[in-house]
């Protein structure tokens, strides 16, 4: 079989050079690359080198070069195949299987990132012109005039629905290829294509391999229904696998001279934008979405301690724990995150306009480790002001360390808990008179570990969970009281599930299920399944009406969270919703009304 360039390169593209080499032999940064000690010949001066940014070895003693396949050949005596086969499991891409067509879809891929990049220079134009007249006044007001457009690839698609898809048919392009990338949005009527970013601020996404694979698009018009609008999945562009200005930040913290401990995530384009031009050039942003784990991945592969940058308002710090909570099964020695919060009301953009480069710079210094992150989220659920309390604080500590999969780093987190909760409330942990040793609460039977990491989920939630994706409409309708059901084992399904419905996965994807299965939930799904008959039943059968099946879900999670105290958090949440959509600082909480509005207008019309 033959590997495709693209396969390759994407290979090299996930796999940081330093890693895979360091696993052999001892390296140390030398500038822009590391040195160590040659493995092809002995030497007491290192004269062996990688760089990750160039992504080779070279070793100056023995004239050895190569790339991550010659690595593993070379050292391992593996064939070109076989150190494939391991490269693809370390990248966690799946190794193609003997395709006759594979050459014919590299080929397809090519073609579609050409008319991305016509319709990048399209855009660019178009700002430029007396169309994109409002669109420069907009952005002039922040401080970005023809340079920044230049530099951070900033266009503007008109409002109109075929000026781009006339500009590349003219060019030669099939209206099936502009679909095929996004450009264009093929109606369910059978009518024309039409072009599926209009009237908006466009921001070019490029792959880690530079590829432009993708846009983002900032509304002009308030009267907008999303605010911020990003192309689909296509065959070029998968958002968990991408990060806004990923290559560009990879490339500025590899530079010594950036004093970078890692990438900058921030919440969206412009604030990226925003650390750029202060000097913080190795920033980046999610596309629209909570941060994933492969996202995730790549902020790693980056090197160094990534820094998470929020808002410092109750959205922000919601988003912060979540990506905290989801971070936990991916760390590693050497590999965790830090994060920082703004002034509350005050985002990137906002600092460098109103108070310099210099503030945004020191803000971003005061970043705090995650495990500070972990222990807050659980101390400000409630007054720690008595034993029951304690107790309740200590056992969601540890619930938090179980979802923490490499032994070595949970042992270190558990320490550090430990060492908090005596320094707090003093060496309590007594039982029969005698101190428990620091760790024995952890240090259960193999039997009793297996049933804390793995957890008893009440059938009530199973069911609520999996009538969410049964019946995406009730869903739709109940996001808030979805949000608030709460459990370690299937949080991650209930934040993909929101985040599915406030993008409207529902819609464009050919159905919620279908979609959480393509992003990794497939088995829990499986699992879930298996109960769905008893579910059914308990939102009353087979022969129960929408409305009905609606009410029976809300009575069940309602009664759940009286028993698990969840009410008052419910409360607070609304408060907090209402003040953030009052305050308009929350892109999210657009698309979660969105989502309100197309459920109440389903309902309305008996669909």
């Amino acid at each position: 079989m033959r590997l495709t360039d693209d396969f390759k390169d994407e290979i090299r593209a996930r796999v940081r050079m330093s890693d895979l080499v360091g696993r052999k032999i001892q390296l140390k940064r030398q500038g822009r690359e590391f040195a160590g000690l040659s493995p092809f010949k002995k030497e007491k001066t290192p004269s062996f080198f990688v760089n990750d940014e160039k992504k080779f070895y070279h070793c100056f003693a023995s004239g050895e070069h190569g790339d991550a396949f010659d690595w593993l050949m070379k050292m391992e005596g593996l064939s070109f195949m076989e150190a494939a086969e391991q490269l693809a499991s370390i990248a966690g891409i799946p190794l193609p299987k003997a395709d006759p067509e594979a050459a014919k879809k590299a080929e397809a891929s090519k073609s579609l990132i050409e008319w991305m990049e016509l319709a990048q220079r399209f855009f660019s134009r178009q700002l430029r012109s007396g169309a994109g007249a409002d669109a420069r006044h907009y952005l002039e007001r922040r401080g970005y005039g023809p340079a920044e457009w230049e530099t951070y690839e900033i266009g503007f698609a008109p409002d109109s629905r075929t000026a781009l898809k006339d500009e590349l048919i003219a060019a030669g392009a099939k209206p099936d290829e502009l679909i095929d990338c996004g450009l264009l949005i093929a109606p369910d009527d059978g009518g024309a294509p039409y072009d599926r970013f209009r009237g908006r601020i466009m921001f070019a996404i490029r792959d880690p391999r530079e590829r432009l694979v993708a846009f983002g698009g900032r509304a002009m018009s308030a009267n907008a229904r999303a605010k911020y609008l990003n192309s689909p999945e296509t065959p070029i562009f998968h958002k968990g696998h991408n990060l806004y200005r990923y290559p560009q930040a990879r490339k500025a913290a590899a530079n010594p001279k950036s004093g970078a401990r890692g990438l900058i995530v921030a919440e969206g384009y412009f604030d990226a934008i925003a650390l750029a031009r202060a000097g913080i050039e190795h920033a980046v942003a999610p596309l629209g979405t909570a941060l994933g784990e492969d996202q995730m991945q790549l902020l790693w592969r980056a090197g160094g301690e990534p820094t998470l940058c929020f808002d410092g308002d109750n959205a922000g710090r919601m988003a912060a724990n979540r990506a905290a909570e989801r971070a936990l099964p991916l760390l590693e020695p050497e590999r965790t995150l830090r994060f920082v919060f703004l002034p509350e009301g005050k985002d990137p953009d906002d600092m460098l306009r109103d108070e310099g480069a210099s503030a945004l710079t020191e803000a971003l210094g005061h970043s705090r480790p995650l495990a500070s992150i972990l222990w807050d989220i659980e101390a400000e659920k409630e007054p720690l002001d008595d034993p029951d309390r304690r107790a309740g604080f200590r056992k969601r500590l540890r619930a938090l360390l179980y979802r923490i999969e490499n032994p070595d780093v949970r042992a270190e987190y558990q320490r550090e808990f430990d060492q908090k909760l005596e320094q707090i409330f003093g060496s309590t942990r007594r039982s029969g008179g005698r101190y428990v040793k620091k760790g024995a609460a952890l240090g259960a039977t193999a039997e009793t570990k297996r049933l804390v990491e793995t957890g008893p989920v009440p059938t009530r939630l199973r069911h609520l969970l999996l009538a969410a994706v049964e019946y995406p409409e009730i869903a739709e309708n109940q996001t808030e009281m979805l949000s608030l059901l709460n459990c370690v084992q299937l949080n991650p399904l209930r934040d993909a599930i929101l985040d599915a419905l406030a993008e409207g996965h529902v819609e464009q994807t050919g159905g919620l299920r279908n979609h959480l299965a393509g992003q990794g939930f497939a088995s829990a799904l499986k699992r879930l399944d298996l109960e769905k008959q008893p579910m059914r039943a308990a939102l009353g059968g087979e022969t129960a009406t929408v409305i009905q099946r609606e009410e029976a879900w809300t009575r069940i999670a309602s009664d759940y969270m009286e028993q698990t105290g969840y009410n008052k958090q419910r409360q607070e949440m609304r408060s907090r919703l209402a003040e953030e959509i009052e305050n308009d600082d929350a892109d999210t909480l657009r698309g979660l009304m969105e989502v309100h509005r197309r459920g109440k207008a389903r309902r309305q019309t008996g669909q």
